[in-house]
């Protein structure tokens, strides 16, 4: 499907300048204050702000960006392409120069068995278990000899959607639950490019749905622990099911990441006098589920009958794409919580380094370090098996110190309890309570990390789900935050295993428009490419930043023109962002890989009209059902992307 509305067409939406204010919580004054000043004035920003060059906070960071890997593919310029205006159609719109296609949709069959979409009924247990699944979310394409295979995160399904066509919008019968659980996890299949068009493979033998039915091995040092053992596994070291898989990561030994976030919303108890311990509680577990109704035909998701199940999900899971018989495997070493996304990079030191998100307000920042080195060419396949934990603490005048969670720092039993329940061991340690840390990025090109911060509405007002408090300061300068920011850090001496770091922000989202104090953003921020909640975060090979949103699209009040969700770029080294790609009607746009020469883009449009209201019918338009789904963004002259 070809991009239907040009970037021309598009001209008589820009934002326009506006003096409406709105009624605004005050900005909180701290210590800080001098410091946020900086970060957040838009009279000094071009020589003192953060977010340009090296950065405000922390001086002596700045190292040249290699001009010639840009020479070689854009002429030495960073942005080539005109930047898109926010808009709220129900389309995808891409700079003038550019176009679009789908790869694959909720439902699309990965074999000839499998049946197409149905509308009226939107599938069955059996169609959806031979189809793609839904909410696509992380991504990655891998090459495999001379094929290419993309693993992408089905991430949860939306209810008014999927079941539009119950009286409940819920799951009713035991199909129903069978369709759910069969739309989550993961989906593996090969795809390949014919005329400029890319399309799955059918009956690929790569093509593989991991589910929340499919086995999974437990490894770590929580394998085996009296918490994850129940009765359909006494053991503790098979579990069943991967499910809400958020953003993801990748291995330079060739696996996928999966990363389990809100896990907690399928489990319920069939007893209302069940206690919920206060480790559950934590977790935001309830008597209640989300609506999922799991509980009704699989005994595991009923707390009161299985109380260790909800210990075995909130992980890393680490999968094989070139293996179809390799069994997903749970690194319990990285930690138990929400998990965003996973960045790995490899240390000087050949210690590999992974960088972890806990994406709910309030929660806090990790890294893993494994206790292994990576061999090139050699067998690195257990290296995410065990390693040490940290957890980030931000201070005051841009410096930091991560946290290293142990028995002896946490006051817990065991490595296994930490890793069982991660955020009660930060939280012991005073780790710095975060604005929703979502997905973290390291630049390919220096020694530097990134993570979006979305927004925290509690910021200043109200702990977190623990009891810490979450004053305003540091890399979250704003009370009640709406908008969302995004931090980065440099390592100590530029050791990723370094416990030490300095930080700054390199933008704060807002609306000029509306606003002129700090709700207005940085002075990167104007009303030609203002947004709100950056959530996911990547960089291409050329050091160009891309930023994803998932925020507020009302497009009045606080977001008065800044439209549908969409995507951005974003050069380090200036702080210049340019508005790349505007999603249709209440979509998420989440999930970005490349093709390995750089000349196609794979990006998820997550939920369309995910209110079930009927404001989206994208991607075909008309009376048809909304569906998530995967869009190859290309050069029509050919070019790189960017």
């Amino acid at each position: 499907m070809k991009q239907e509305i040009s970037n021309d067409q598009m001209v008589g939406t820009a934002v326009t300048e506006k003096n409406h204010q709105e009624n605004h919580q005050e900005i909180v004054t701290t210590d800080f204050d001098a410091l946020a000043e900086k970060a957040m004035s838009r009279r000094g920003f071009l020589s003192t702000c953060v977010g340009i060059g090296a950065g405000a906070f922390v001086m002596g960071m700045s190292s040249s960006f290699p001009m010639s890997a840009l020479a070689a593919h854009h002429g030495g310029k960073r942005f080539t392409f005109e930047p898109v205006a926010a808009n709220t159609l129900d389309t995808v719109i891409v700079p003038k120069g550019y176009s679009w296609h789908v790869v694959s949709s909720w439902g699309d069959p990965l074999w000839s068995k499998g049946v197409a979409f149905d509308h009226a009924t939107r599938g069955t247990g059996e169609s959806q278990e031979l189809a793609f699944g839904d909410n696509n979310d992380g991504m990655a394409l891998f090459t495999v000899g001379d094929k290419q295979i993309l693993a992408v995160n089905n991430e949860y399904v939306n209810l008014k959607v999927m079941f539009g066509n119950n009286e409940s919008l819920k799951p009713v019968t035991e199909d129903d639950v069978r369709k759910c659980k069969a739309a989550h996890g993961v989906t593996i299949m090969e795809v390949t490019n014919s005329g400029g068009q890319w399309s799955v493979v059918k009956d690929s033998s790569y093509n593989r749905r991991i589910t929340a039915d499919s086995p999974m091995e437990i490894t770590g040092p929580a394998r085996g622990h009296d918490l994850l053992k129940t009765s359909e596994d006494p053991e503790g070291i098979i579990s069943k099911g991967t499910w809400n898989n958020c953003g993801n990561g990748r291995t330079p030994w060739g696996t996928y990441l999966a990363c389990e976030e809100n896990f907690n919303g399928y489990f319920s108890s069939s007893d209302e006098s069940y206690e919920i311990s206060p480790e559950f509680k934590r977790y935001g577990i309830k008597h209640k589920d989300r609506g999922y109704g799991w509980s009704m035909t699989d005994d595991r998701f009923d707390m009161s009958k299985e109380p260790n199940e909800a210990n075995r999900a909130g992980y890393i899971v680490e999968i094989d794409p070139a293996d179809p018989t390799a069994t997903p495997k749970k690194r319990t070493a990285l930690g138990r919580f929400k998990h965003e996304n996973a960045e790995l990079v490899v240390a000087d030191n050949n210690c590999v380094v992974v960088y972890l998100g806990d994406d709910e307000r309030g929660e806090f920042l990790y890294k893993f370090v494994s206790k292994k080195r990576y061999k090139k060419n050699g067998n690195n396949s257990n290296l995410l098996e065990d390693g040490d934990l940290y957890v980030a603490k931000f201070e005051d005048g841009g410096k930091g110190e991560w946290l290293k969670l142990t028995p002896k720092t946490t006051g817990m039993k065991s490595k296994a309890e930490i890793c069982i329940h991660t955020r009660l061991a930060a939280s012991a340690v005073g780790a710095t309570t975060m604005d929703r840390p979502e997905w973290v990025a390291a630049n390919p090109t220096k020694k530097e990390v990134y993570c979006a911060l979305t927004n925290n509405k509690n910021r200043g007002k109200k702990p977190n789900a623990g009891g810490d408090e979450t004053p305003v300061g540091g890399p979250n300068p704003r009370e009640v935050n709406n908008y969302g920011q995004i931090v980065r850090w440099i390592p100590a001496r530029g050791d990723h295993t370094s416990t030490k770091f300095t930080w700054d922000l390199f933008v704060m989202a807002g609306n000029p428009t509306v606003h002129k104090d700090a709700y207005a953003g940085s002075a990167n921020v104007n009303a030609s490419n203002m947004f709100n909640s950056p959530d996911g975060l990547a960089f291409d090979k050329h050091g160009t930043l891309w930023i994803q949103t998932d925020g507020k699209y009302s497009n009045e009040g606080d977001f008065e023109g800044q439209g549908n969700n969409q995507m951005l770029a974003a050069d380090p080294e200036t702080g210049e962002i340019r508005r790349f790609m505007v999603g249709p009607r209440e979509c998420e746009i989440t999930g970005i890989t490349w093709s390995e020469d750089l000349k196609t883009m794979f990006v998820g449009i997550q939920h369309p009209g995910e209110k079930g209201k009927g404001e989206s019918s994208f991607p075909e338009g008309g009376n048809s059902v909304p569906r998530s789904s995967i869009v190859a963004i290309t050069k029509d002259d050919g070019g790189y992307i960017g």
